[in-house]
């Protein structure tokens, strides 16, 4: 099965949920309308489908190899990142000063999407570059930015973040990568990078790595850490190659999944030291490489979205082919395929409601994202801000522990044959799996969510989240479909479990912080599963209206019956999840270390 971009629900979240013709009104954002998005998808999806897809299965079955220090990548990858840069997408939503298109990341992330459905692996490269151009363009000298952005932007040179070490995964308080001034400005770096995406591959003549190292004499822990641009190859003044700097490819992984990324292990310095320049100030690394991970968060959530409508779209083709047993209501005495089973309907429901969900909430969160860095007024900047850093945790977290499901359930539609390894359903599965680790684990995300985006501010932003929904509820009300009304009944016991839980978090983290971070996940979840649903909701108001103007009748009624699905189902674990984290922390912590 090839895959097939789905427009329809994209640019449904676009213009009626991001509401892209008011991001048309900022400055800067004129041409980029409907139609400019439209248009922008629409060759998106000529290029996803035709050149990426095709790819995908090759990439899982004859994956990157290392061999002397040198990394070749797929067959294929190579001209097919070659197309990508020609065709302007690595640049599609930065700056126009340095060659980019300037797009919004509203209509940029559904490219993403794209991209990741189509190849996952592949678009972690441009999804790196992407980091390293923002922090670039946030923290980087006029220098550093006149001799990296455009080559980056064009997708000439392509850019890795190295925070990793041996001893230092999530804690970065443990990185021993260290930098020792030179005469004349630059630095010698030292050290060993673990797990660093596309950190030597063949498909662009240049590699820009970021790298979190120590300055000679810095302070112990987090606040001693500072950045540096560590070049594969030097750049001479007229902007050539020129030698090969002291950074080099040991090894690569070999993985679980995604297995066409060469996730590899650097050396700096072993050979008198990797030349390196410093990003803004010493001892303020973390900060300018948070600027990339928030960036790279975002996008891994839009990632889980991808691969869960890739393992969707797969599931039913087979649903559809695949002829098993009569009908439970003898209506029929012949087999029939199995999507006519009630719960294979159910499998299928579920993939396309958390789908949708987090599409949809991924979508609105990349609009606030525009606000934030656009918009001409400062109060509306400052509240779109609050927004979109509560969502990031959410798109993250709860998008990428969904695609574990809705894969996991691809695999299950196809029974059997689902756990052979030619059917593919089961690289879906492979490969969601690290989106649940890279990037800061779900438990990194749900520690954001509680410390920083919910008790340093009392649960004022969730708070006002909840009246946003609870909005949203009264209009479902007024609606008065049977649709609507069971939806709002749906949300409003969502919304009260997410409440209490947020009250519950912002009054007991200082006071007993084992208690609330023993359900840091569980509210990590309950907080996407409500946002999800809420955007369904006012999805499902929206389809009411355009059906009732005739608008795309099959697509609008399947969005009012996938929203009711999200209410009925996925939204009715709030209240409990709200239990067994308001009332369940003492079972968890209540074992004896030597009894485990």
């Amino acid at each position: 099965m090839t895959y097939k971009a789905p427009l329809n629900d994209m640019l449904f979240d676009i213009r009626h949920l991001a509401h892209i013709e008011q991001i048309a009104q900022i400055p800067g954002f004129e041409d980029a309308g409907f139609d400019t998005a439209q248009a922008v998808l629409q060759e998106c999806a000529k290029f996803t489908e035709g050149v990426l897809a095709p790819l995908n299965w090759e990439g899982d079955k004859n994956p990157s190899s290392w061999k002397d220090g040198v990394v070749t990548t797929t067959p294929g990858f190579k001209e097919a990142f070659r197309q990508y840069a020609e065709g302007g997408w690595q640049g599609l939503q930065h700056p126009a000063d340095y060659g980019g298109q300037g797009l919004p990341k509203t209509i940029g992330a559904a490219c993403g999407e794209m991209l990741n459905s189509a190849n996952m692996s592949f678009a972690l490269c441009p999804m790196l570059t992407d980091g390293t151009i923002e922090a670039l363009i946030t923290a980087g000298s006029d220098a550093l930015k006149a001799v990296y952005l455009e080559k980056l932007v064009s997708g000439q040179w392509t850019g890795t973040m190295n925070l990793t070490e041996p001893q230092a995964g999530s804690d970065l308080a443990a990185v021993r990568s260290r930098a020792e001034p030179q005469e004349g400005g630059n630095y010698k770096v030292f050290g060993t990078k673990i797990f660093i995406t596309y950190g030597e591959h063949d498909m662009a003549e240049n590699i820009v790595h970021l790298v979190l190292a120590r300055v000679t004499g810095a302070p112990e822990g987090v606040k001693g850490i500072s950045l540096f641009v560590v070049p594969k190859f030097m750049v001479n003044a007229d902007g050539t190659l020129g030698a090969r700097n002291d950074v080099h490819c040991v090894s690569i992984e070999h993985k679980l999944g995604i297995k066409a990324s060469p996730t590899a292990v650097l050396q700096f310095g072993d050979h008198g030291g990797a030349v390196g320049y410093l990003v803004g100030e010493e001892n303020r690394g973390l900060e300018y490489m948070f600027i990339m991970m928030n960036a790279a968060r975002y996008a891994v959530g839009v990632q889980g979205i991808a691969i869960a409508e890739r393992a969707y779209q797969k599931a039913v083709t087979f649903a559809r082919d695949r002829v098993q047993s009569r009908p439970v209501d003898g209506s029929v005495k012949a087999s029939v395929s199995i999507i006519h089973h009630p719960d294979v309907k159910r499998m299928l429901m579920t993939m396309r409601a958390y789908t949708e969900g987090c599409r949809a909430m991924a979508t609105v969160a990349a609009a606030a994202y525009d606000a934030v860095h656009h918009h001409p007024d400062a109060e509306v900047r400052k509240q779109n801000l609050a927004f979109y850093e509560f969502m990031v945790p959410l798109v993250k977290g709860y998008s990428t522990e969904m695609s574990q499901e809705v894969t996991s359930l691809g695999v299950q539609v196809h029974g059997g044959m689902g756990f052979i390894e030619e059917t593919g359903a089961a690289q879906y599965y492979r490969d969601a799996k690290i989106l649940t680790i890279y990037e800061g684990t779900t438990a990194i995300q749900a520690n954001d969510l509680v410390g920083r985006k919910t008790a340093r501010d009392g649960g004022q932003t969730a708070k006002g989240i909840a009246a946003q929904i609870q909005a949203t509820e009264a209009a479902l009300i007024n609606n008065g479909s049977a649709d609507a009304v069971a939806v709002a009944k749906r949300l409003k016991a969502a919304r009260e479990a997410f409440v209490e839980v947020v009250e519950f978090v912002a009054a007991n983290t200082k006071a007993n912080p084992n208690a609330v971070f023993a359900g840091s996940v569980p509210y990590l979840m309950l907080a996407g599963n409500v946002v999800a649903g809420w955007q369904m909701a006012r999805a499902l108001l929206i389809a009411q209206e355009e059906l009732a103007q005739g608008t795309d009748a099959a697509f609008m009624q399947a969005k009012i019956t996938t929203a009711r699905f999200y209410a009925d189902h996925l939204l009715t674990k709030a209240p409990g999840m709200r239990d067994s984290i308001v009332e369940g922390a003492d079972s968890i912590n209540a074992l004896v270390l030597d009894a485990f």
